[in-house]
């Protein structure tokens, strides 16, 4: 139990469209997130599927079953928000329990339930105590707690640990990752995070202005972007994009004039479009952690007016001339760079992306050990 089905979903509201024509399937046991800027619909969507929100159009299908006009209480979901939502006066089994109590459930069923899931929660010595005593992660616990006992089909998750500090986050997304694994539930999650999104997802939807702009597991999104707008949500700091026009397309790839040098990116073009490509202004992608010092394949001269050193790794941001855009690369944290002293960055062709005139990619040639384990 716990598959899921969006059929064309749509929401309006009055005449601005938040969400328009989702579909999409969620297996069972599967760790879902959306991502994706503020304002894209993933909230929205989430909200659908638990049925806090009315949809326009479209159907919503659980288990095979149709779920629009279902209370939630009744679409076997269980939902965690970013507000924890917790009983201030009461104790942490009590608001574990609460559910439970909803549904007129035993007291010794209760007891159990509330027991085992404090135990897969680590909060048995908590039990007694009240959120107010807890800390921020501790109280993200609770909440998830609460849904546990209810053993839902469907796990959703809006944006839960955006109110705790980087290091919280990071430790409950490993929590997460692990509780997905010992409950082997269908698990959707709603982020803006995208490092959330890459290290906990089976699968990654990211959506864009209501629309899914891709579907696929993280690292297929990291090599094999679909746009330029998942090249550049998907990968932190994100993919340096740059025009390039197109000399020629040959069965070894595409061939374009980058500043002057002529690189060939390993890229499949069907052949009733080849002829057109040629003469057209197209971007190269090329992600920051892919760039060297010194020569290689594509060679550019930049001069970093910011440097970033973080120990592990030092950032470079660099402006292009007569564009907005600022050229941004990666080395390692022993590598010196000063600010405004010129450097020669280079980049192998093999690491490159292409993009037509509409954003769309030309599809990358890419070894199957890039793109890691089936689902993730």
């Amino acid at each position: 139990m716990g598959q899921l089905s969006l059929k064309q979903i749509t929401k309006t509201f009055g005449t601005f469209a938040v969400v328009k024509g989702v579909s999409l399937d969620v297996h069972e046991g599967e760790f879902m997130v959306f991502v994706g800027p503020s304002g894209c619909g993933k909230s929205t969507l989430l909200r659908m599927i638990a049925g806090l929100e009315h949809t326009t159009d479209g159907d919503i299908v659980i288990d095979g079953k149709r779920v629009n006009d279902l209370a939630p209480v009744k679409r076997g979901i269980a939902m965690v928000f970013q507000s924890y939502a917790l009983y201030p006066h009461m104790t942490v089994f009590e608001n574990i329990a609460f559910p439970l109590r909803v549904e007129k459930a035993s007291e010794a069923d209760i007891r159990t339930k509330v027991e085992e899931a404090a135990r897969i929660l680590h909060l048995e010595t908590h039990l007694e105590q009240k959120p107010g005593n807890l800390s921020g992660g501790q109280r993200q616990r609770v909440a998830i707690g609460r849904a546990i006992v209810r053993k839902p089909g469907i796990f959703l998750f809006d944006e839960p640990l955006s109110n705790l500090d980087a290091a919280l986050r990071a430790d409950m997304r490993i929590e997460l990752t692990r509780l997905h694994k010992q409950l082997g539930a269908t698990m959707i999650y709603v982020t803006h995070d995208q490092v959330e999104a890459m290290t906990m997802a089976d699968r990654i939807v990211v959506l864009n202005g209501g629309y899914i702009a891709q579907v696929g597991a993280p690292l297929e999104l990291y090599h094999k972007p679909q746009n330029t707008f998942v090249a550049g949500f998907i990968g932190n700091p994100r993919m340096n994009l740059l025009p390039v026009t197109c000399r020629a397309v040959t069965d070894a790839g595409v061939e374009v004039d980058f500043n002057g040098q002529s690189l060939t990116i390993a890229v499949d073009v069907p052949a009733a479009t080849r002829s057109t490509l040629a003469g057209a202004s197209l971007s190269l992608g090329i992600r920051p952690e892919h760039i060297a010092i010194g020569d290689g394949d594509a060679v550019m001269a930049v001069t970093p007016s910011v440097v970033e050193y973080l120990g592990q790794q030092t950032i470079g941001y660099a402006p292009l001339p007569n564009r907005d855009e600022t050229f941004c690369f990666v080395f390692s944290g022993t590598q010196m760079v000063e600010d405004d002293i010129p450097i020669n960055v280079s980049f192998a062709t093999s690491d490159c992306h292409l993009f037509d005139a509409d954003g769309q990619a030309l599809p990358r040639r890419v070894d199957a050990s890039e793109l890691g384990a089936p689902g993730g």
